[in-house]
Parts: C-alpha cells; structure tokens; sequence
C-alpha cells in the first residue's frame, strides 16, 4: 500500500497510518536494528531476572522488593508495547499501522506508564513509612496493603487509559493519515487530527494524564521531604537506611523527568530527532536500566544472584 493511498483513507475514521520513523537508508536501519534488538534482550532478561529473584529468594520477600517485581514486570510489559513493532517496521517499505492497531497500542503504551507512575509512588510511600515509622513499618506495610497499592495502581492507569485512547479514536482525521513519529502517541495524533474540538480533546487527555502523572510525582515528592527531614534529624542509623532509596530515586529522576521533558515541552519548539529521541528514552531506555541501576546499587539484589549463580554452579 502506498504512501498516496493511505493519504485517501475515511476522513472521520481512517483504517491506516504510515508511520515515519527513523532513516530509510540500509545501514542505518541495520544499525539501529541492532541497538533496538540489544536494548530488548536486555531489558527483558533483565528485569525477567529480577521478577525471578523476588519471587525465589526468601531475603526478598518485603514490600520494598514486592514493589520492585511488579515494577520490572511492567517494564517487561511497557517495552513490549512499542519495540517489536519498531523493530518490524526497520526493514518494511511501509511502516504501516492499523486504525485499531494504533488505538490499543496508545491503550497498552498509557496503561503500563501510568501504572509505573502510580507503582513509583508506592514505592517511595513505602520507603517513607520504613524509615519515618519503623517500629509501625510491618503493620502499616501489610502484605493486604501491599496487594492493595498495587491493584491500585493497575487499575488507575487502565482507566485512564481506557478514556484517553477512546477519546482518541472518537477524533476525525483528515488530509495526510501520516504519524510523523516512530510509534502510536496522542501528540502526533492530535497533530494528525482536524477536529474542530481539537483544543477541548487536547485539555482533556493532558488532565487525564497530568492527574496521573503529577499526582505520583507530588506523592512522591511528598514522601521524599519527609524521609529526607528525618535523614538530617535522626542521624547515621536512617542515613543507612536512606541508601535503599538511591536506586528508586534514580529511576524516579529518570522516569519522570524524560516524561516531563517529551510531554511539556512543545514538539513544534524541536527537531523530529529530538522528540525521537526523547521518546526512546522514556520508552525504551528507562525500562532496560531499571535491573541495571537496582542490581549495580543494591547489596542484596546483588546477593541474590550471586547466591543464584552459586547454586547453577553446584548443580551443574
């Protein structure tokens, strides 16, 4: 199908996209294939091990690490959403995507993020109460409410999702079915759109979002204060026990901040490479490093597998 024939689709409810994403040029698409394939592998063995290790290892059976599976089982999950389909497209002709396709892939892409975004501010409740309420700790952090954080979390971003990628496909689209990105994202298609509520369906999916999005962060930010408050008034013992929260914060700064760069800065203010490249960060980067930046910062992660290696080596 060619790039004029997608052009001439249903005005209100087109059946195509072309996507355009990176070089067309044979080296470049080799290349990047490769990256995109190695970034994939990474971040799903990764943070496949790390799911194993919490649901093996007894040492990590606490919230903290309850957290942290389900947080690199949606990494799992939010990578999936986008990469083997930019991988597909590296070398066809026609970086083509289905109306529905398109639609589900906005549902799942927005489902996963905003689940993290809600995940990571349990987590960093969940360090609050650890190190500002200690002897409350394992009452206040029951495994009842642990379950109950993380439902939460999946259920929230699904339903805001569900309105924002309805509210999406309810949008016409007219002149060029083209999405000048390398994936499905409500941006580009409200570029694509000529809705005449364009501005009301715009305000709309930013609040949906926003409210996710900041609502976490400012959670966050919440929690960390106070942890931060009782680190410089309590002295060494907390300051240990501030060192579990390095990794978190370090994926809190990364995940939230490459967001906030893509989703607030205004895509006519850069270059198509650079809202490319922000989204990859946010998209494909941030899942791989999450294994990577808790096995490397934290002792008993890091215990786990040698623990797990040793075991391998002894039964072999």
């Amino acid at each position: 199908m060619s790039p004029k024939s997608l052009q001439q689709g249903n005005l209100s409810s087109p059946t195509m996209f072309l996507l355009l994403g990176f070089s067309s040029t044979y080296r470049a698409q080799v290349t990047l294939c490769l990256c995109f394939s190695l970034i994939y592998l990474v971040t799903v063995l990764g943070n496949l091990l790390i799911v194993t290790l919490v649901w093996l290892d007894a040492h990590l059976h606490s919230p903290m690490y309850f957290f942290l599976g389900h947080l690199s089982f949606l990494d799992i999950c939010y990578s999936s959403v986008t990469l083997p389909k930019i991988l597909g497209d590296s070398f066809s002709p026609q970086k083509t995507i289905s109306f529905v396709g398109c639609i589900m892939q906005i549902y799942f892409f927005l489902c996963f993020g905003g689940s993290e975004c809600i995940l990571l501010a349990a987590m960093a409740y969940d360090r609050y109460l650890a190190i500002c309420h200690p002897l409350h700790y394992p009452t206040l952090m029951s495994k009842k409410m642990c379950h109950c954080l993380v439902a939460i979390s999946w259920l929230s971003g699904s339903f805001s999702s569900l309105i924002q990628a309805f509210l999406t496909a309810c949008l016409p689209f007219c002149g060029s079915n083209m999405i000048d990105h390398l994936f499905c994202e409500i941006p580009f298609l409200l570029k694509a759109s000529c809705s005449p509520n364009a501005l009301l369906n715009k305000a709309a999916l930013y609040a949906l979002a926003g409210t996710i999005a900041m609502g976490s962060f400012l959670l966050t930010l919440v929690s960390y204060v106070h942890i931060i408050r009782a680190v410089l008034q309590k002295g060494a013992g907390t300051q240990r026990a501030f060192a579990t929260c390095t990794s978190h914060l370090t994926m809190v700064t990364l995940f939230f901040g490459t967001g906030a760069i893509a989703y607030l800065v205004p895509h006519s203010s850069g270059s198509k490479e650079t809202d490319e490249v922000l989204a990859l960060l946010y998209a494909v980067v941030t899942p791989m490093l999450n294994p990577i930046i808790y096995s490397l910062r934290n002792s008993e992660v890091k215990g786990a597998i040698r623990k797990a290696l040793h075991r391998e080596v002894l039964r072999m």
